[in-house]
């Protein structure tokens, strides 16, 4: 059966309008089905430390695993300054797409809430948690200069000193320094606090003679104490760490049942959608499984403690529970 030529003009336009009614369609709907899955472009993780301490070394270590299999870069942004208030400050106002990740630490979630009187953030309503990561364990240290490799030698010479004698700490309110404020009193010591912007320019000070001692985490120090830069005095847990087991414990040299450790976990903008959180979890988790982590996290002395995002926010409640009073019974206020 044949074709008038009006028939076959009026199938030509027909398949046409088909064909760029199909365009047009995938031309709407495409890209808001590729834009729902997340992620779709690089996750910034802010740390408010400077690069080259624990926080940072963490961060990093996962944010590489993490961006594996998450299939996006993750792009480490050091945030620096008053106590991780900056970096809180800036993640706390950040769009809430999942897309702005933060290690947040003892500071910055349970210890600022006291010290300062006015905080840029709220630590309980501003962020979303995501998960928690690590525990660091403290070790009490000195620079070489300092005639003391126990305990009890440091006490002494600490009586004999006719000022304080100066500890670093990473900021006012990080754990370091809650460590230095129960030590200070635990041993009876004449101590002064001198707060740095981060770990490594505190270490660095330590090391080079400026500051006599501190508590360093075992991720920021396992270096400068496998180097001999810094003599380790004594670590603050109740039983000796793996990779650093010729280092007795305070509470071994006589601070009976002395424990002051740093913990931290990652958290994102208030707001951000559960699935989304979901999935940075579940990153997260994978990371902190995974055997080139382990074997990191295990040089540095760091224990892993992975969770869920509602024992995050538990275990961070507790915490500020645990810390509001020896806070206010030392007397640390930063206005």
């Amino acid at each position: 059966m044949g074709y008038h030529f009006f028939d076959l003009i009026t199938m030509s336009f027909n398949r046409a309008f088909v064909g760029l009614s199909v365009a047009i369609s995938l031309s709407f709907f495409t890209p808001f089905t590729f834009a729902d899955k997340f992620p779709s472009k690089p996750i910034e993780w802010v740390v408010p430390y400077p690069a080259g301490g624990g926080t940072d070394a963490v961060a990093r270590t996962l944010a590489q695993a993490m961006s594996e299999s998450l299939g996006q870069p993750i792009i480490v942004n050091n945030k620096p300054g008053a106590a991780t208030n900056i970096g809180a400050e800036y993640v706390s106002r950040a769009k809430n797409d999942g897309y702005t990740i933060m290690s947040a630490d003892t500071g910055t979630l349970a210890a600022n809430p006291f010290i300062y009187s006015k905080l840029p953030y709220n630590a309980e309503k501003d962020f979303s948690s995501i998960g928690l990561t690590v525990r660091f364990p403290l070790i009490l240290v000195v620079n070489n200069d300092v005639p003391a490799s126990n305990l009890n030698e440091l006490k002494q010479w600490v009586a004999k000193q006719t000022n304080p004698v100066g500890y670093a700490t990473p900021g006012s309110g990080s754990p370091h320094h809650l460590a230095s404020e129960l030590f200070k009193e635990s041993a009876q010591l004449n101590l002064t606090h001198i707060p740095y912007k981060g770990a490594a320019p505190a270490i660095q000070d330590v090391v080079g003679g400026q500051v006599p001692l501190m508590f360093v985490d075992t991720a920021a120090g396992y270096q400068f104490i496998a180097a001999s830069k810094l003599r380790p005095i004594g670590i603050a847990s109740l039983k000796r760490l793996k990779n650093f087991e010729q280092i007795p414990t305070l509470s071994e040299q006589g601070l009976k049942n002395f424990e002051a450790y740093a913990w931290q976990g990652l958290v994102a903008p208030a707001g951000v959608p559960k699935d989304v959180i979901a999935t940075l979890n579940s990153a997260l988790l994978r990371a902190l499984d995974s055997t080139q982590v382990k074997a990191k996290l295990q040089v540095l002395g760091l224990e892993a403690i992975p969770s869920s995002p509602d024992t995050m926010t538990s275990y961070a409640a507790k915490e500020r529970e645990k810390w509001a009073p020896v806070i206010k019974a030392a007397g640390i206020k930063v206005d």
